[in-house]
């Protein structure tokens, strides 16, 4: 056998790199290559000399260990560096970081206390003496008497003196959702007492508003007020009176079991609100079985007579120009959802998808990705998400609940991207341009994009996608700030539409109350008109009132009687509550489910 050659005794391998294999792999030359004169690399049969290589020039290179332990000391620092690198990015992921979608001039804290404010200046009845509203007092004590019954409490819709059903049962269930969805944060700000008496005050009245006989009839009272002048009679609309000056007659709406949607409203409050109080099982117990006689009085009523509380004089009439109900479905199953949440009965369940799939299949386009007091697919959409990620009922209600997940990932990219939905210059979202007030469906939005958000983070997922669109966490709570930035006054008006809050914000809001001076004198009608037609500011701040907002050129006329700009309402404040809360910055940096809806249900 002839003597080994000096490459025999020494043997070099030859590596070179390919950017499409990701690793480096053996080669016969030196052309291209990188030299190894240790066996670190395996060895293999496969030859890929015919592969191009990017590099223009070869590199031959002989690494020699000299020292062992400089060697050992090297790959020691090498690790180390390598995981303290890692366990820096875990540190800046896990860490709180406040403000990092929100701008750092806007104040939620004080937003948050000022909305919810607004709702004390709202109160109907005996009012609270320790109300922080000083320009408010007793009113509407002979609530219900038309009608030989109780209806005194509850709350004034708007900026005129009539209670609305619908609208109040909406609002309960929107400021529930958010107690339950974020009770951590309100008591972090000390507003869990406030939230909690303000959905209480509300229960309690539409504990009054239905009767079940022993017959199973159902006696539902839709409204307390009038929209409709007889002979020019004074009434809630066409006199400008403070609510403690009334004087003239505050007629009833009565309903029956064919008011299919506001019966599912109302269960939907009440359910809603029976987690928030789950503390006090007297009160949380009564919630609870009264949602459940009312929707099963309500679903057994033959399909043929199910309905729009709108459609029927008696019940609706005094409604129509102002809350005209478009369909009763998505009220079925929002009530039905939220029964199941309470009660963890699983039929309710199949209820509420049975219900959500016949809206899905009804729903036009003008409801597509909209979600306000007439609309409530969306955000069922959203809950039935929830109750998959964190519920998994399994079979069979696997396919309409990734029916529902999917849904929501599309009414994400709808708020998203441009091409779905169209938004005013100064970037305010347009889910229905043609059907004003506008920051109602943009506080909805807003809500329900930092939610969904929170629900995808919370499984450490950093995105979703719709048909042809992603989007990711940052992108929907980035979205959600901007919608909430732009109502507290980073618009082009520079004006805060939320009143109280910042320097600049409207003076001349529509509301009888705040128009009108609190100074013990009685304003009749024809003396309420000065105040309604006056160019002065109102005498009263309305704190925490959101108004309508500006037109889809960003353009806002601060004029008491233009209502469609200046005019606050319960359902629109509901909404901006909820986006506030659920921008507001965590204790930590992730949504919790301790203590929140999740842990619950």
């Amino acid at each position: 056998m002839p003597p080994p050659t000096e490459s025999q005794k020494n043997p070099v391998r030859y590596m070179h790199t390919v950017s499409e294999a990701g690793r480096l792999l053996p080669s016969s030359s030196r052309w291209n290559s990188i030299a190894l004169n240790f066996n670190l690399t395996p060895k293999s049969s496969i030859s890929y000399d015919s592969i191009p290589s990017k590099y223009p020039k070869s590199v031959d290179c002989n690494l020699v260990i000299t020292d062992k332990n400089h060697f050992h000391i090297f790959i020691f620092v090498t690790v180390a560096i390598f995981f303290a690198i890692i366990g820096l990015a875990l540190l800046l992921h896990f860490l709180p970081q406040k403000h990092r979608h929100q701008d750092s001039s806007i104040n939620l804290k004080l937003a948050i206390n000022q909305a919810l404010t607004f709702y004390d200046a709202q109160k109907s009845g005996n009012y609270p003496k320790n109300s922080s509203v000083k320009y408010r007092g007793d009113s509407g004590l002979q609530d219900g008497n038309s009608a030989k019954t109780n209806l005194i409490g509850g709350y004034y819709d708007s900026g005129n003196n009539i209670k609305f059903t619908f609208t109040t049962a909406y609002t309960m269930t929107m400021l529930s959702w958010t107690t339950m969805e974020y009770q951590t944060k309100f008591a972090d700000i000390d507003e869990l007492d406030h939230v909690r008496d303000i959905i209480r005050w509300g229960t309690d009245y539409l504990l009054k508003v239905f009767i079940i006989s022993t017959e199973s009839n159902l006696t539902l009272y839709s409204q307390v007020g009038s929209t409709i002048s007889t002979n020019n009679e004074p009434n809630d609309i066409n006199c400008w009176e403070r609510p403690e000056d009334m004087s003239y007659g505050r007629p009833v709406s009565v309903c029956d079991g064919s008011a299919t949607d506001l019966a599912g409203e109302v269960v939907a409050a009440l359910s809603a609100a029976s987690m928030v109080f789950k503390d006090d099982k007297d009160y949380s117990g009564k919630l609870v079985r009264a949602a459940e006689s009312l929707y099963e009085v309500v679903t057994e009523e033959d399909p043929e007579k199910q309905g729009t509380y709108t459609n029927v004089d008696a019940c609706g009439k005094q409604a129509r120009m102002l809350y005209n109900s478009s369909s009763y479905k998505d009220e079925l199953a929002w009530g039905a959802t939220w029964l199941f949440l309470a009660t963890k009965n699983i039929d309710y369940l199949a209820n509420a998808t049975e219900f959500f799939l016949s809206a899905k299949r009804d729903e036009t386009n003008l409801d597509k990705g909209v979600f306000y007091w007439n609309n409530k697919l969306n955000a069922v959409a959203v809950l039935l998400a929830g109750i998959r990620y964190f519920r998994d009922p399994g079979f069979p209600y696997e396919d309409v609940l990734k029916l529902s997940s999917n849904s929501t990932h599309s009414l994400m990219c709808s708020y998203l991207f441009k091409k779905y939905m169209s938004r005013t210059p100064g970037g305010l979202i347009l889910p229905k341009p043609d059907n004003g007030p506008l920051l109602q469906y943009a506080t909805t939005a807003s809500f329900l994009s930092k939610l969904y958000s929170d629900y995808i983070d919370h499984l450490k997922i950093s995105g979703a996608s719709c048909e042809t669109d992603e989007f990711s966490v940052a992108t929907l709570r980035d979205f959600a700030s901007s919608q909430v930035n732009y109502i507290l006054g980073q618009n082009p008006m520079k004006m805060s539409y939320l009143v109280g809050y910042g320097d600049k914000f409207p003076v001349q809001v529509h509301h009888r109350s705040a128009s009108i001076p609190w100074d013990k004198r009685l304003y009749n009608c024809n003396d309420g008109k000065a105040w309604l037609n006056s160019k002065n500011p109102n005498p009263q701040v309305l704190l925490g009132a959101m108004v309508g907002g500006p037109d889809t050129n960003d353009n806002f006329i601060d004029q008491r009687s233009n209502q469609r700009f200046t005019e606050p309402t319960l359902a629109s404040n509901a909404g901006l509550v909820a986006a506030l809360i659920a921008l507001q910055d965590p204790s930590n940096d992730s949504h919790d489910l301790k203590n929140s809806l999740w842990e619950w249900t």
